[in-house]
């Protein structure tokens, strides 16, 4: 349970650079023991979902995303109201945008780690994702 003053209510995905998708999901499936969800080739982009446990969070390979931190993203009830409280708090709005599960926002605090708030809007999208295998 989050404490009464954060926003935050779970952390659903931890979001991982990786330079070469197929071999870490080899290595996390294979080697780890872990469960493909999905792996998508699509538009020159490839993600992989891993569960090395069951519940949150999924691991997220994903060849897009550069630096070597993961980004840690957690589900918020409003994301308006979430943004709205941490801007109080003196923290500053960067870029919103979308992700197939809702409206999302991604930051750098300023030690440098990389954190993501999004509202599920959509969660019939999990179902949608699960078991497809492009690679």
């Amino acid at each position: 349970m989050s404490p009464p003053d954060t926003p935050f209510q779970q952390l659903d995905f931890l979001y991982t650079p990786s330079g070469d998708v197929a071999a870490d999901l080899a290595y996390f499936t294979e080697v780890l023991g872990g469960r493909v969800v999905f792996a998508i080739d699509s538009m020159g982009t490839r993600v992989a979902a891993i569960e090395l446990i069951e519940g949150p969070p999924l691991l997220l390979l994903a060849d897009h995303v550069g630096g070597e931190r993961p980004i840690l993203v957690y589900r918020v009830g409003d994301l308006g109201a979430a943004l709205d409280l941490l801007e109080s708090r003196g923290w500053k709005r960067e870029h919103t945008f979308e992700i197939p599960h809702g409206p999302c926002c991604s930051f750098r605090s300023p030690g440098g780690h990389r954190i993501a708030l999004y509202q599920l809007t959509r969660p019939e999208v999990a179902q949608h994702f699960e078991g497809r295998r492009d690679f």
